[in-house]
């Protein structure tokens, strides 16, 4: 399983602040992910999910979209930031 936990706005516009992802070995990477997670659900998943700028921790580390993805990984997904 991957738990998937969702901050600040997106939990807002998903209604939902945290899920739990079956694992295979098609979840290469943070990508592969943000793509099942949006299949078959609202658009409003792709417009959260898919921003250029969204921020990703996996285990505790900020990375990139390509990061490979391991059965048990936690994945934390935030909203882009501003600010001054």
């Amino acid at each position: 399983m991957i738990k998937v936990t969702y901050i600040g706005m997106l939990a807002t516009n998903l209604k939902q602040d945290e899920e739990e992802v079956e694992w295979s070995e098609a979840l290469t990477d943070v990508a592969d992910l943000i793509d099942s997670l949006c299949e078959r659900r609202a658009e409003v998943w792709s417009r959260s999910l898919r921003q250029k700028n969204l921020l990703i921790s996996v285990n505790h580390s900020m990375v990139k979209a390509d990061q490979a993805l391991s059965d048990g990984d936690e994945v934390i997904l935030f909203p882009p930031m501003s600010g001054g």
